[in-house]
């Protein structure tokens, strides 16, 4: 989502480059224009993007971990996308975690894991070493199989005379077990220099089975030494922080400085996390290959090379993620037994540029255009196909903008978001059609990037408020972005007016909790009155049900 200041298309390519950016122009010049045509040609000229770690004579000497007499797990542990038999367990070592290089200069470093079953690891299950590799900024990721399904393990890392933070995890039930109750919380949009991590603190304490990362991990602006809106008065931040994220080595530090914050590392060590980025990992309201200065493309796919690089490093994903330059498989799928399917979309990488210039538009030609897609044609294939196959009570889709029409005006053709799934209506009205002939009756579409939070009944055709309710859609506020907000917006009572469906509308800061069984899905907006200020507690705003079988929510 644009911040103020960030709307709209700007118009050109003007774009001045500072020493720093080196790596960006060098990395760019392998993209010819006319290989650019396609985005795989370019991924494969991208030098730094592709640079994988090497064997033989030619790998990165080894260091002796006895040596690092600092504590490298600054940036805590984290654990993702839980399998019936498997999750992946991840580290960074970074002792220096302002420095491009985490403090661990170019070697490479072995790192022990374990998994227990008690938070002693008096009962360890599994154990083995991963080599943490300069290429990869020195991340560790441990995939563990041969885990038992739909239980809770803790797990921890070693390198040298140093222990890592414990983390708690949990795999998935088996498939096709008639698993009765899950737990989820979703978030997004967790700006640094907007506010304190208090929503992450609150959510730490919760008691579900997995989070849902739904994008605006990380922000690009930059960051002032104060810490925007944190205002520190007790530290410094270094000056490093203070521009716009561009090349690998600034998105990597800009991970290290979100992954400081103690807060954010408390959650990460709870429950497992299921990441999906939107804009800002990247740069705001990007669009495949289009960024919002209108740059040349062979220019901004090397900042996406980047940008996808640090991300991968920085989350806990498995090898099958791993970017090809500009290029990544993001969009998956998870189950819960026979109670829930997750597809997680990716709806950036993929995506027609923006119609109308980017900014909020009535809708007309160019924003119908059938051949526009949020998703691609591959990733819609995949999403369609899924559910035609799914066994699943619940069919759940994480994905990053509004899917619900969200008239922003009262005006009979009401003004839309270009930059939402209202922006791309062949796109939604297939997805529509497509869920209904696959006779998915309770379909939950959870998403992020607005900064408030909404519940909307999906319907067949939002122009008629008594067509059929297909589906819900909640989304959740942002963790930190727009500061602190208000519970009524200034634009809460048109919103409200204008679109029937919307069920409920929220614009201070929280995150959203789901529990699914096997009658109904309960949300509950949790929230928090303040993040400019550290240590705010957490409310439930509202709470709404829909019953399994019968589209359609109801406040409880």
């Amino acid at each position: 989502m644009a911040l103020p200041g960030r709307t709209g298309r700007r118009p050109a390519p003007a774009l001045a480059l500072t020493a720093h950016d080196t790596e960006l122009r060098t990395a760019a010049r392998h993209v010819s224009r006319r290989r650019f045509l396609t985005v795989t040609a370019a991924a494969a000229a991208l030098a730094f993007g592709t640079n994988l770690p090497t064997r033989g004579a030619f790998a990165a000497p080894r260091l002796d971990a006895a040596r690092i007499t600092e504590d490298p797990f600054t940036l805590g542990v984290a654990s993702g996308d839980p399998l019936p038999d498997s999750v992946l367990l991840w580290t960074r070592l970074a002792p220096a975690p302002f420095q491009p290089d985490g403090g661990m200069g170019q070697q490479q470093v072995e790192v022990a894991w374990e998994v227990a079953l008690d938070d002693s690891f008096a009962l360890v299950v599994r154990g083995g070493t991963v080599v943490a590799h300069p290429e990869y900024a020195h991340s560790v990721r441990a995939d563990v199989r041969g885990l038992d399904p739909g239980r809770p393990y803790y797990y921890r890392f070693r390198t040298g005379a140093w222990i890592s933070p414990t983390g708690r995890t949990r795999t998935a039930p088996a498939a096709g077990e008639d698993v009765t109750r899950l737990r989820l919380a979703a978030v997004a949009c967790q700006a640094y220099h907007d506010g304190y991590y208090t929503v992450h603190r609150q959510l730490a304490r919760e008691d579900v089975d997995v989070v849902f990362h739904l994008g605006d991990y990380l922000y690009e602006y930059a960051v002032n030494s104060a810490g925007g809106a944190r205002n520190y008065t007790d530290r410094v931040l270094p000056s490093v922080f203070n521009r716009e994220t561009t090349t690998l080595a600034d998105y990597r530090m800009r991970y290290a400085l979100y992954k400081s914050d103690p807060d954010l590392r408390a959650a990460h060590a709870a429950p497992p996390f299921v990441v999906t980025w939107d804009d800002h990992e990247t740069e705001n309201n990007y669009a495949a290959e289009h960024d919002e200065n209108g740059s040349d493309p062979a220019l901004f796919l090397a900042r996406r090379a980047a940008a996808y690089r640090a991300y991968w490093e920085n989350q806990p994903l498995r090898a099958g993620q791993l970017p090809d330059g500009p290029d990544a498989q993001l969009f998956r799928r998870l189950n819960w037994g026979t109670l829930a399917q997750f597809d997680v979309l990716d709806t950036r990488q993929y995506r027609s540029d923006q119609a109308y210039g980017d900014v909020t538009h009535v809708p007309g030609p160019e924003s119908d255009d059938p051949a526009r897609s949020l998703t691609g044609d591959a990733q819609e294939r995949w999403l369609l196909d899924g559910w035609a196959a799914s066994g699943a009570l619940w069919n759940v889709m994480p994905q990053q903008v509004c899917f619900s029409q969200r008239a922003l005006d009262l005006n009979a053709q009401a003004k839309l978001s270009m930059d939402a799934w209202d922006g791309y209506r062949a796109n939604r009205g297939r997805l529509v059609a497509g869920a209904k002939a696959a006779g998915v009756e309770n379909w939950l579409v959870l998403t992020g990037d607005v900064h408030v939070a909404y519940a909307f009944d999906i319907k067949e055709d939002f122009g008629d408020a008594g067509s059929a309710t297909l589906g819900t859609e909640l989304t959740c506020t942002s963790v930190t972005s727009g500061r602190d907000g208000a519970e009524h917006p200034a634009n809460w009572d048109t919103l409200m007016r204008a679109n029937p469906h919307l069920r409920h509308y929220d614009g201070r800061r929280g995150y959203l909790r789901v529990e699914l069984n096997r009658e109904n899905a309960r949300a509950d907006f949790r929230t928090v009155p303040a993040v400019t200020t550290p240590g705010a507690a957490v409310t439930t705003a509202a709470s709404f049900v829909t019953e399994a079988g019968a589209p359609g929510l109801r406040p409880v």
